[in-house]
């Protein structure tokens, strides 16, 4: 059957829905993967990667090859993972009965696109693949008993995180270790040790500290999706963490997330690890602006008006909004810092000043822009 190229870039990008069988059954192998893991979602770790990646390469540290041999193992590794989530819970009859996750994505099993023993085939296919990965990054760094840690740590989670830990209300946490702090620093950990620049103590922990805002801000996401299926997961008996604590609360600890992602960032350009092209990232704050307001209340019975075909996300669909520019513009704050820092350019001012010029611009593009649309509207 023919690649379908159109649709590797759509389902790398939102969440398709599809009803008709014979409209799968002509889609290519790859196509069906990303629709099945769904990679809107999973293309958050080449986000961590690459923040990883350019933590790396400021510090000396980088070699493209191994960087994108893991990068790919670990993106290929939440896609096995969530392979098994639908698995496990397809198995354990959770996903029956128009359940939340039926709703607003393609579930292969539920909608008798594939069997159960072709997703296991599906799920061993892509777990090989990121094993292999895994094994490289072990190779590359002769064997080190810190990656050898992180390797057993990763196989547990992507085995155990359906159950018992989302189960046990452990799942939200995960996520935002894994995806920020954990994953971040462990590519960068390969990458030092591979260049055999082994990393001190000082700067794996700064280097942690500069992964958090971003698995906040992915925890964030999650947090939400489970608020959003609340009542679907306590009928089911699924113990989540908004299950556990409570729709208001689990709300505000989502609200609390992504008001710290930012004074993260804050605090790391006040104490210079970051030059200011950092605060590029408050171009993404009317973003937050808006998953906040939402969040300040209760969930909707329905979905609003001209919110319909979004549904049945709601505070995840205003999380997910948030992360893709605030991810967006974390990493080309960290392109652009690594860049002035480590290309051989005599540049006329420091980073710190070229980041708030840049900010400054950018700000008067906003403004311009804004005004530009009122003026249209009037007319």
């Amino acid at each position: 059957m023919p690649i379908n190229f159109g649709m590797w870039r759509k389902a790398s990008w939102e969440l398709i829905k599809m009803e008709d069988r014979s409209e799968w059954d002509t889609l290519d192998a790859i196509s069906k993967w990303l629709i099945a893991t769904r990679s809107a979602v999973t293309t958050v770790t080449i986000y961590s990667s690459i923040i990883a990646g350019f933590l790396a390469w400021r510090a000396g540290h980088f070699d493209f090859l191994p960087w994108l041999i893991v990068t790919l193992g670990l993106f290929i590794a939440h896609g096995t993972n969530n392979l098994l989530n639908d698995y496990t819970d397809f198995s354990r009859g959770v996903d029956k009965d128009n359940y939340f996750r039926t709703q607003y994505g393609v579930h292969p099993l539920v909608q008798g696109f594939w069997t159960k023993s072709q997703q296991i085939q599906w799920f061993l296919a892509s777990g090989v693949i990121a094993f292999l990965s895994g094994v490289y990054a072990l190779w590359y760094t002769g064997g080190d008993p810190i990656i050898i840690g992180l390797f057993a740590f990763g196989a547990l989670v992507l085995l155990f995180y359906t159950w018992p830990m989302k189960y046990w209300a452990l799942g939200e946490l995960a996520i935002f270790l894994i995806w920020g702090p954990i994953m971040i620093t462990g590519v960068y950990l390969v990458l030092a040790l591979g260049a055999n620049k082994p990393a001190n103590a000082l700067e794996l922990w700064q280097v942690a500290l500069a992964g958090i805002p971003f698995g906040l801000s992915v925890a964030s996401i999650n947090i939400a999706k489970h608020t959003d299926k609340l009542d679907d997961d306590k009928k089911k008996g699924v113990g989540t963490f908004p299950v556990r604590v409570g729709q208001g609360f689990a709300r505000y600890t989502t609200i609390a997330a992504l008001l710290i992602a930012y004074a993260v960032v804050i605090y790391l350009v006040v104490t210079g690890y970051f030059s200011t092209f950092m605060l590029l990232i408050l171009f993404a704050g009317l973003r937050a602006f808006y998953a906040v307001a939402v969040l300040t209340k209760p969930r909707p019975a329905g979905p609003p008006a001209g919110f319909e075909a979004y549904w049945p996300t709601w505070f995840s669909g205003f999380a997910f909004y948030h992360n893709r520019m605030f991810g967006g513009m974390f990493i080309l704050g960290i392109a652009l810092d690594t860049l002035v820092r480590v290309l051989p350019v005599q540049w006329p001012l420091s980073a710190n000043w070229m980041g708030t010029i840049a900010l400054g611009l950018g700000v008067l593009i906003g403004i311009y822009r804004f005004a530009a649309e009122k003026i249209r509207a009037k007319k």
